[in-house]
């Protein structure tokens, strides 16, 4: 790595904790409460937390997604990939960026729908699998 980047980086790590300290504070504004995982991951790791909570706001904040999308969009995520902890903190964010009831229910049906296909899927192909002679007659018939 070139010394004026080394120099960079451990600049920016001089700054970590107060870094963490305003990333806790936006997450908790942005949220609504704070989730469970964060502070203890900046207790343990604050150089890591400082620069995995810039990466997840930018990833959070798209620059060409609006705030009320960007949380539909999280929840949807939390709520097809079964992250119920993160779905709770997310469905009151999408409501705090303006999201109705209506779109926020409507959101998750389509996550679920997502989820359920995502199970069935695997699970048939699976199924398919223990009984090939079965499932190739059905084709054909």
């Amino acid at each position: 790595m070139k010394e004026a980047n080394k120099k960079a980086i451990s600049e920016f790590l001089k700054h970590t904790d107060s870094i963490g300290d305003d990333m806790l504070e936006d997450t908790k504004e942005m949220l609504g409460s704070m989730p469970f995982i964060l502070p203890v991951q900046k207790n343990e790791r604050p150089d890591y937390f400082a620069l995995m909570c810039i990466a997840d706001d930018m990833l959070c904040r798209p620059p060409n997604l609006s705030g009320k999308t960007a949380e539909l969009v999280t929840l949807a995520a939390a709520a097809a990939s079964g992250a119920n902890q993160c779905l709770k903190f997310h469905i009151r964010a999408a409501a705090k960026e303006g999201a109705t009831k209506g779109e926020i229910f409507d959101t998750i049906m389509i996550a679920a729908l997502v989820g359920k296909t995502k199970i069935l899927a695997s699970a048939l192909r699976d199924f398919s699998e223990a009984y090939p002679e079965e499932s190739q007659q059905k084709k054909s018939g």
